[in-house]
């Protein structure tokens, strides 16, 4: 039988960092976009960088990966339980509500990445 490992306490807190980057940066380019006539190196300046060896896309998919790892492990659980190998109720609600939470917030992080995308598209040149 394949076991997913656990999920590390990690995997909720890295969507989380990535969201609340997601934000500052939406800031960031509302700034940006409501001062035009700023120059554009200061508005290059006031980017953050990117830490070397990881970038955004990168560390997007390893939050998902860990999503679909918390995803996976609320699904053993739940068939296990199923077939009467786990009686533990409250173990099992817990991997599902963790589930749960992971999911969401991924979908909060793709609804702030998809408006920068619509803030950024509708920034004249």
């Amino acid at each position: 039988m394949n076991t997913l490992p656990l999920p590390s306490a990690g995997g909720i807190g890295q969507i989380m960092a990535l969201r609340e980057q997601i934000i500052q940066r939406s800031d960031l380019l509302r700034q940006i976009h409501a001062t035009q006539g700023s120059a554009s190196t200061q508005a290059q300046a006031a980017l953050p960088v990117e830490p070397a060896g990881q970038g955004f896309a990168d560390a997007l998919e390893t939050a998902l990966q860990g999503v679909n790892a918390v995803q996976g492990r609320a699904e053993l659980v739940t068939t296990a339980y199923q077939r009467g190998e786990v009686t533990d109720v409250a173990k099992v609600m817990l991997a599902r509500q963790e589930a749960g939470i992971a999911f969401e917030a991924t979908m909060q992080v793709r609804n702030k990445l998809l408006s920068a995308y619509q803030d950024i598209m509708r920034m004249g040149v």
